[in-house]
């Protein structure tokens, strides 16, 4: 479901774009059209898989991906420029803004995070999360990257 859901989001972003600019063309990704990866050990914490990265074309500045959070898993402390929106697909998450509250999502919550504010992201202790995350560039950069979340601060 989750390939599914960032295929058809990757290909209403295109068509857009591809709209704006006759030049384009619609494109489809095919799910498993792309290997997926692993969470980038400088910016989780735990298994974190990554699939289906999309990128809209100019002038379009959206970008994202389907994102899965093994138990304990998480973001580290990070950003973003224009703000994120993250729709949860499965299991039970959590997200919490600099020192604010810890929230739960679950499958169909639609979280948004204001532009510049300071948060992680991630799955429960004892059960995984799936998430599709959007975002925007501004001058080429979706996110800034921070410090990893302790396990202090991650609640158990």
């Amino acid at each position: 479901m989750k390939q599914i859901a960032a295929v058809i989001v990757f290909m209403i972003l295109n068509a857009s774009a591809a709209s704006a600019q006759s030049n384009q063309m619609i494109t489809v990704m095919q799910p498993g059209s792309q290997p997926s990866t692993t969470g980038s050990a400088n910016n989780f914490s735990g298994r974190v898989r990554v699939d289906a990265p999309f990128k809209g074309s100019a002038p379009a500045r959206i970008s994202g991906a389907a994102v899965t959070f093994e138990p304990g898993a998480r973001t580290a402390w990070h950003t973003h420029p224009l703000g994120q929106t993250l729709i949860v697909t499965a299991g039970v998450g959590l997200v919490q803004e600099w020192e604010g509250p810890v929230q739960h999502i679950r499958p169909g919550d639609v979280v948004w995070i204001p532009p510049n504010v300071k948060h992680w992201h991630g799955a429960g202790p004892t059960v995984g999360m799936s998430h599709i995350a959007f975002s925007e560039a501004l001058d080429g950069k979706t996110v800034a990257w921070m410090e990893k979340v302790s396990d202090a601060q991650y609640p158990h």
